[in-house]
């Protein structure tokens, strides 16, 4: 079957507004004869007549009525492209796909997406929570245009990606409520804890952060034990929930709020826990180059 052309669809629609051929072939700034040559090269490419014609009258058979509408919308898509194509070459228009660590739905993803989608409407953004060693994985094979992740990046991919830190936050304690030490108000210290299980991440998800949670106990002088491991913030936080330990989380988790758990900032130092974005440094993507521009500009207010 021969393509249909567009310029068929637009005779089509012009004599089917007219109803008339000659008013139309008018309006289509040509002569009848070709006109009504088009139109029967279309009917016969469609296998069905378009038009009733009459010494007295033309009118649309029900498949011309059929197709009316579908041809108006096909013209009016064709309309837009050059339009669509100039949006999407700006990096106004197309998919970004971003991959996120849970913690940062609990801090920089919210005002980072409400703030990308006020300033570029026509983007479709397509999000992926995974942890930071899949992000990796993600993001060398192309899968993934950006990823919020949390440092650091392991050679392989400093090779090939490009990172940007965004949130620099403290850990905090995640206890379950009504422990003695939590009665007084502030700051508590690691010591003045009961012996619970620490509920933690496998050292795989990420090394950093693992090390650093231990290393504060560490430094306080203590070996926990570990009890439950997840690899989501989200479901630390619901064992801590349900009695099974504590954890020590970054500061933005304390949003997510769940009964019988109790956050406090500790008197123990802890490190900045780090979370930035990485990308393929080849990633040329019109789409992406907008939102690196205006993560940078959005950094000072997140």
């Amino acid at each position: 079957m021969m393509p249909i052309e567009l310029r068929q669809l637009r005779y089509f629609v012009t004599v089917a507004e007219e109803l008339h051929f000659g008013r139309a072939a008018l309006r289509l700034h040509m002569t009848q004869p070709p006109l009504s040559q088009t139109i029967m090269a279309l009917e016969e490419l469609l296998g069905a007549p378009l038009f009733v014609r009459t010494r007295r009258e033309v009118r649309l058979t029900p498949a011309g009525t059929a197709l009316l509408p579908e041809a108006r919308r096909l013209l009016a898509q064709a309309q837009d492209l050059p339009a669509l194509v100039r949006r999407a070459a700006q990096g106004e228009a197309g998919r970004l796909a971003l991959a996120f660590v849970s913690s940062a739905d609990y801090s920089v993803l919210p005002p980072l997406l409400r703030a990308y989608q006020h300033a570029y409407p026509q983007v479709r953004i397509a999000l992926q929570e995974a942890t930071s060693d899949l992000q990796l994985e993600e993001l060398l094979a192309g899968r993934v245009d950006a990823g919020l992740l949390i440092p650091p990046l392991p050679d392989k991919a400093r090779l090939a990606l490009d990172y940007l830190p965004v949130l620099a936050e403290p850990l905090v304690l995640a206890a379950p409520a009504g422990l003695e030490v939590l009665n007084t108000p502030g700051p508590v210290r690691l010591r003045d804890l009961p012996a619970l299980p620490l509920i933690i991440f496998p050292r795989a998800i990420s090394p950093a952060l693992h090390d650093a949670i231990l290393g504060v106990f560490g430094a306080a002088g203590i070996t926990p034990a570990i009890g439950q491991q997840a690899i989501q913030m989200q479901t630390i936080v619901s064992l801590v929930s349900a009695g099974m330990g504590i954890a020590l989380v970054p500061q933005s988790v304390s949003n997510l709020m769940r009964p019988g758990v109790e956050y406090r900032p500790l008197q123990d130092p802890t490190p900045l826990v780090e979370t930035g974005l990485a990308w393929r440094r080849d990633n040329t993507s019109p789409v992406l180059q907008g939102f690196l521009a205006l993560l940078r500009g959005t950094l000072p207010n997140l």
